[in-house]
């Protein structure tokens, strides 16, 4: 094939319809669009209900949603295991070895497990039990 002889796809290029442009056109007059009606005068906005009130005024207001909230991974002290004994365990590390996946606004390790390994451990976040297990199995944590 040269390019002289490219071509588009059968039925991908169609000829928009130009409405509104006499009665032989078949959408002249009212432009396909119908005799009167609200739908021939105008657009209605997202979400109208012919003038019922809305499912969005209907349901009554619950909550609020906290700009400022922080989300952080969670990591398990048997997750740690992977490591070898006297690795400095990282948040970039634990991207690399595929057990964070998205880091969030931080890390955070928690007590879940039993750690077996002597690791200095670097994260955003820990539970009070999680540095506790940590300390010992003769680790080290620290706070980023």
């Amino acid at each position: 094939m040269k390019l002289n002889e490219l071509q588009p796809a059968e039925g991908s290029r169609q000829v928009r319809n130009r409405v509104g442009r006499g009665t032989s056109s078949g959408n002249g007059k009212t432009a396909g669009r119908g005799q009167k009606g609200q739908k021939a005068r105008g657009k209605t906005r997202l979400g109208f209900e012919g003038g019922q009130m809305p499912l969005y005024r209907r349901i009554p207001k619950r909550g609020f949603t906290n700009i400022s909230r922080k989300e952080y991974a969670v990591v398990n002290l048997d997750k740690l295991n992977s490591f070898n004994d006297g690795d400095e365990v990282t948040p970039t590390l634990l991207i690399e070895n595929g057990i964070v996946k998205n880091q969030k606004s931080g890390v955070k390790i928690l007590a879940v497990g039993q750690l077996e390994k002597k690791l200095t451990v670097k994260a955003h976040k820990f539970s009070a039990a999680a540095v506790a297990a940590i300390e010992q199995a003769g680790g080290s944590t620290e706070v980023i």
